[in-house]
């Protein structure tokens, strides 16, 4: 087997992607003393002197991965609203998304990971208007903020829709005319409740005191207007069958218990258009209403899809992956995604997606999160102070998937210093500090040879299995603890069986030491692979 070189002269970026040979890879970022995250300097190499890795390898194969070209994977996050900056929330989904949309590359499959923008509707015009913009131009600003914080958060996505896009218009127009057709859309007058910021009317049994939304805390205004409906009763009992016999379609499963509940109050139809919005996609043959933005935007996932090269229309965009996979939405939004929406598609005679799952909010200390209580998280600002990594790694590991999560930044640096420092950076530093005093960074045999025949080779691969287990569940934080035991199994050992003793003896002792040291490197690698 020939022998590695490592090369101490580019990024330790470049070492991981040529170690790891996946699509994306752990970036370790320089220690932040001010803020208390405590990386030991010896541990991370300057930028100006950090490693490459020039090895070679008989198999570009993972452990998942199969050799079969496997259907698509699409997984989606929800298309952001832009009458703000993207704040924690945002994020946090996207984080999730990235991560399992990684796991999914490397078992081999074709990930179309689709993320985006919603960009109408009467919020964001008012958002528009009072910074004494025009609604496009703030689009513009909004859409590329997102852009620059997924950037900075490391997110590897494969498609970005605006929902300004003139394609999605054209998509959107189709699949309305297509439910018009079907007989599901007629024209009524309605009155009621509306929230603003939920751009929907309100049942008023599910409102606080005061007519106030219980997601915004902000009264309902009374509304009466001349619109188009989807008949979304008509699709009662097929709902009801579709969850009864695929229960995992929603998930977790106590969602799957409040859309039931949903349903079996009995669906009324809903509002599709709105004759005061202007900035909107107008109506098929009605130019004086806008179609509203839930079945609008929804229709996002597909229109993004489409290749520059392909023809606006529904057929392109679905051959080119519909349905998909997996929406990762927030709860707040789990109506418009477990019941809307498949009636829509049932109407549309196109496929449900596999599986929905409403993931809970974030608090800070405790709290719920709010701009007047001064205790946001802004997402930007944690990652300029932090870095990507240790970001990532907290949101996926100190939340239970699906659950509300806390955020406190005592518990955040404490996490990070014990995981990513001391266990993970630590079992870097070591290994690689070894071979570099000792081997002149060669790897003088491939390490999954040199681990045959070790308990410490099965105990990695039982880990490996637990992970992807825990991945395949979405048990994301479970999946991390998993990951992590590999690093802790990596330096434990070393530990036993102490390889700069056996180097300081030279000869045939040395020659063992390296061999020693490679099989930890195969654990810092999987760890890297199948975290993040």
């Amino acid at each position: 087997m020939a022998a590695a070189r490592m090369n101490m002269n580019c990024s330790i970026q470049s070492s991981l992607s040529c170690l790891l040979k996946p699509s994306s890879f752990f970036n370790f970022k320089p220690t932040h003393f001010e803020n208390r995250l405590y990386y030991p300097q010896s541990q991370f190499v300057s930028s100006k002197r950090s490693l490459l890795c020039t090895c070679s390898s008989n198999s570009s194969n993972s452990n998942f991965q199969t050799g079969e070209k496997a259907e698509p994977f699409v997984i989606t996050t929800p298309l952001y609203y832009v009458n703000a900056p993207p704040h924690m929330g945002s994020a946090y989904t996207t984080i999730a998304a990235d991560a399992i949309a990684r796991f999914q590359r490397l078992l081999g499959k074709q990930v179309i990971f689709i993320t985006g923008t919603d960009e109408h509707g009467e919020k964001i015009a008012t958002a528009a208007y009072s910074r004494g913009s025009v609604p496009s131009e703030h689009c513009d600003v909004i859409s590329q903020a997102y852009r620059m914080l997924w950037k900075d958060l490391d997110i590897a996505y494969d498609k970005f829709i605006r929902t300004t896009d003139p394609k999605h218009e054209a998509i959107v127009k189709e699949f309305y005319s297509r439910v018009l057709a079907n007989g599901d859309i007629y024209r009524d007058d309605y009155e009621g409740l509306y929230c603003v910021n939920c751009e929907e009317y309100k049942d008023e049994k599910d409102l606080l005191e005061n007519n106030c939304c219980p997601t915004h805390l902000k009264p309902c205004v009374l509304r009466k207007e001349d619109n188009y409906f989807f008949a979304l009763s008509k699709y009662q009992n097929s709902l009801e069958e579709t969850l009864a016999q695929n229960p995992d379609f929603v998930q977790p499963p106590y969602r799957l218990n409040e859309v039931q509940s949903w349903i079996k109050s009995r669906l009324r139809d809903f509002s599709i258009s709105r004759a005061a919005v202007d900035w909107g996609i107008p109506v098929p043959n009605d130019d004086k209403q806008t179609i509203y933005v839930w079945f609008d935007a929804l229709l996002g996932y597909i229109s993004a899809l489409l290749e520059d090269k392909d023809q606006p229309n529904l057929q392109s965009a679905v051959s080119s992956g519909w349905p998909a996979s997996l929406h990762l939405i927030g709860k707040d939004i789990l109506r418009f995604h477990a019941v809307y929406w498949p009636a829509m598609l049932m109407s549309a005679g196109l496929s449900l997606p596999k599986k929905v799952f409403g993931h809970g909010f974030l608090t800070k200390d405790g709290m719920k999160m709010g701009k007047s209580l001064g205790n946001t998280i802004e997402p930007n600002e944690l990652v300029h102070k932090f870095g990507p990594d240790a970001v990532r790694y907290f949101f996926l590991r100190e939340v239970e998937f699906g659950d509300d999560g806390d955020y406190s930044e005592d518990r955040f640096i404490n996490i990070v210093n014990a995981h990513l420092a001391n266990t993970i950076g630590n079992l870097l530093n070591r290994t690689l500090g070894l071979l570099k005093k000792n081997c002149q960074s060669t790897l003088v045999a491939d390490s999954t040879v040199a681990a045959e025949g070790k308990d410490f080779k099965d105990i990695v691969e039982k880990l490996v299995e637990k992970a992807r287990i825990h991945y395949e569940d979405l048990s994301l934080s479970s999946a991390c603890e998993a990951v992590l035991e590999i690093g802790n199994a990596g330096n434990l050992y070393i530990d036993k069986n102490e390889p700069w003793a056996l180097f300081k003896q030279g000869g045939a002792p040395s020659e063992a030491a390296a061999k020693v040291v490679q099989p930890s490197i195969l654990s810092f690698v999987l760890y890297t692979k199948y975290f993040a």
